[in-house]
């Protein structure tokens, strides 16, 4: 009896002391799991951070988006461009007298609205000098022509401006590109603003002029020597945005061939302008030859405006002869500077930048002569003024290949 208690009381000690072990060595298991998952916590805590300021601060990502969204308002200003061009040639620019920022978005509904529309049209001098026997539908074609560029233009401003104010919102914009983003939009209003300056030049009676009812050549080259800068800009900044610098050694020949871009350049962007002048004055049509001007060189009536200055902006064979002179000095310089690069180990990019530059200057020559000798027929026209943007996109791309690294 008492050897069988001895026995049950030895039993339930060694199975205490084995549980007592038994919890001992697992308790350390809930100390190592909240350590874990403290770390946990703040390692997703720290992610969750990290995610916020690579949200709100401008990165690659951002400054892709944000060049591919400035790429595409430049492309919208060309087609503004051209389509004013369109507009001009076809004498469609006076034929909205008026000019409402929301009004005039809805175009004339019924007949009698297009008749109103017509008679305000029939109380200007375009009409009773030029077109005193057009027609109502002949009317609505010109109506169109304008409405479609001036809607045209409003896009073009909310294109500029919706994004704008998103991207603030989001924080993609750093301190500098919010004053340049803020400079586009302004000169974005400034266009619209201008335009319709430029349109009223050609409403006012001038009874003592004989010449036909026409926009100022002076108004006519601001607009479009603005709309050239908010491109030129717009498009600039796309592509310091979008497209890496090159990694290249500085040397005295980089240094040069930069400069000689950056003079190439501002020469194209002059002789795109000259072109205002021509088609404000109708210069193409008076010497309809090339290479001389007629008979001569150089004209004799050149300089027939007295005082001297004001042939270079108001006598259309001096405007035709200086706009020559500056698309052969284009050609000139783009020439020299692909012989200049040929000679230096440049990027890929830079080259084939360079490459399509000057076969576009070739072109764009080949294009003006033949719309001067062919009359300036309208289609040939529009597409020698699209051919000018074009040539002053590939300058713009050549000056981007070939900026230099940030110091």
């Amino acid at each position: 009896m008492l050897l069988s208690s001895l026995r049950t009381t030895l039993f339930y000690g060694c199975r205490n002391v084995t549980k007592g072990f038994q919890h001992t060595t697992r308790s350390p298991q809930p100390r190592q799991w909240l350590v874990k998952r403290g770390q946990s916590t703040i390692t997703v805590e720290a992610g969750a951070s990290s995610a916020r300021v690579a949200a709100t601060v401008p990165n690659v990502a951002t400054n892709r988006t944000v060049g591919r969204w400035l790429i595409g308002c430049s492309g919208l200003v060309v087609g503004a461009i051209v389509l004013g061009g369109v507009t001009r040639l076809t004498e469609s620019g006076l034929s909205m007298v008026d000019w409402h920022l929301v009004r005039e978005m809805k175009p004339p509904q019924g007949q009698l609205e297009w008749e109103a529309e017509f008679s305000k049209y029939q109380q200007f001098p375009e009409f009773k000098i030029m077109n005193h026997d057009m027609t109502l539908p002949e009317f609505k074609f010109i109506f169109y022509m304008e409405w479609g560029h001036r809607m045209w233009g409003r896009l073009v401003g909310l294109a500029y401006i919706l994004p704008t104010v998103y991207f603030w919102k989001k924080g993609y914009f750093t301190r500098s590109m919010k004053g340049r983003v803020l400079g586009l939009c302004g000169f974005v209003f400034f266009q619209g603003l201008l335009g319709w300056y430029m349109v009223k030049s050609g409403l006012e009676e001038k009874p003592e002029s004989h010449d036909i009812p026409r926009v100022s050549q002076y108004r006519l080259s601001a607009h479009l020597g603005s709309a050239l800068l908010l491109y030129s800009a717009s498009l600039w900044t796309g592509l310091t945005l979008l497209l890496p610098i090159h990694k290249v050694a500085e040397t005295k020949n980089l240094t040069q061939l930069r400069r000689f871009a950056k003079g190439t350049g501002g020469l194209v962007f002059l002789t795109a302008l000259s072109g205002a002048f021509v088609a404000g004055l109708d210069a193409g049509l008076v010497y309809n030859s090339f290479p001389k001007m007629g008979e001569r060189w150089i004209p004799d009536d050149v300089l027939a405006f007295s005082p001297t200055l004001k042939n270079f902006f108001e006598n259309p064979t001096t405007v035709q002869f200086d706009h020559r002179i500056l698309a052969i000095s284009s050609l000139t310089a783009i020439t020299g500077l692909y012989l200049f690069s040929r000679r230096m180990l440049l990027p890929r990019r830079a080259k084939i930048a360079i490459n399509l530059l000057t076969a576009m200057a070739y072109g764009q020559v080949a294009l003006g002569i033949s719309t001067l000798l062919l009359y300036v027929p309208t289609p040939l026209a529009a597409i020698h003024q699209s051919g000018s943007v074009a040539l002053l996109s590939l300058a713009i791309w050549v000056l981007a290949e070939l900026r230099k690294m940030p110091k």
